[in-house]
């Protein structure tokens, strides 16, 4: 297996790439395209069979030197069945067999996890983990979501879907309602995707503010070097909730690392100063905790989900 091809996917709530990698590991060839997030499992998984030859193609890979796909998506994953029971920023994909649909159309194996365990699994081997024993990534870009590697593994849970922080709630039954189909939960508060109507919420109360209802993290980032108080409010907030997401899971696992990735790091201190000062003032028990940055960027997704074809083979 070692001497053949992998392919990595990172399917997200705004885009899908693809990453080739050979043998020893390294990274031969790219795709990228833009998510259509009003697909259905059928149709989405029709869009990734289609980037899946283009790839392939382009590269002139047959199937038979393919050791297998890695397919990472932000979703509820059944694991044991590679059924996708939930996907909060893709809500038409829900209940649908995808890595059978994907196998019967693909003769090469197919491996489906979560977005999160990918790029968990990317930063611990590769990336900013190196070295530790156990960590939690957190990552928080259109959605916040977290994969958790206790002793070097992936920490899957009873079903498939341990780490999906990002679902716990926060203000039950109070808030934005989430994808999730829970009003108040830590993605509603903090992710990209609700960006817009956590600005929208200030402007119709009459704050004002050079941003619109069609904020972005950039245009957030530089609304707030402009000393514009709404942007300021919003990443007061997002931090104070970040910081509550994190120290509860902190107090839950005890792991001392903490990873965080996804497109909202660049938010930099504005959203990180503010969120380890909130997490600092409720963790009383003065032992180290590390918050670090991730360091593949772009590329943890695909590569995580191109060792899911090696690990599957020893899970």
């Amino acid at each position: 297996m070692e001497s053949m091809f992998r392919i990595g996917i990172d399917a997200g709530g705004t885009k899908v790439a693809y990453g080739l990698f050979d043998g020893r590991g390294a990274l031969v060839g790219r795709l990228r395209h833009d998510t259509d997030a009003s697909a259905d499992g059928p149709a989405f998984s029709d869009m990734l069979i289609e980037g899946i030859r283009t790839l392939t193609d382009r590269y002139k890979i047959p199937f038979r030197s393919l050791a297998g796909i890695g397919v990472s998506m932000p979703s509820f994953i059944l694991y044991d069945e590679g059924r996708i029971l939930m996907t909060s920023s893709i809500p038409g994909i829900k209940d649908f067999p995808m890595r059978a649909y994907l196998s019967d159309r693909l003769p090469a194996p197919i491996v489906l996890d979560n977005d999160a365990n990918a790029a968990a699994l990317a930063e611990y081997r590769h990336g900013a983990g190196r070295g530790t024993r156990h960590m939690v990534y957190i990552v928080i870009g259109t959605g916040l979501g977290s994969g958790i590697i206790i002793d070097g593994k992936v920490f899957q849970g009873s079903y498939g879907w341990a780490g999906e922080c990002g679902h716990m709630l926060a203000t039950p039954g109070a808030g934005i309602l989430c994808g999730c189909e829970n009003e108040g939960c830590y993605m509603a508060y903090t992710s990209g995707k609700f960006l817009p109507e956590r600005v929208k919420l200030r402007l119709d109360a009459g704050v004002q503010s050079v941003l619109t209802g069609e904020a972005d993290g950039r245009s957030l980032l530089e609304a707030y070097d402009r000393g514009d108080a709404l942007a300021a409010g919003v990443l007061d907030e997002m931090a104070h909730y970040l910081a509550v997401c994190v120290f509860n899971v902190y107090q839950m696992l005890n792991i001392n690392t903490f990873v965080f990735g996804g497109g909202l790091i660049n938010l930099g201190e504005a959203l990180f100063g503010r969120m380890r000062r909130d997490f600092d003032r409720v963790n009383h028990i003065p032992m180290p905790v590390r918050f670090l940055m991730a360091e593949l960027k772009q590329d943890a997704g695909i590569l995580g989900a191109a060792e899911f074809v090696r690990e599957d083979t020893v899970r």
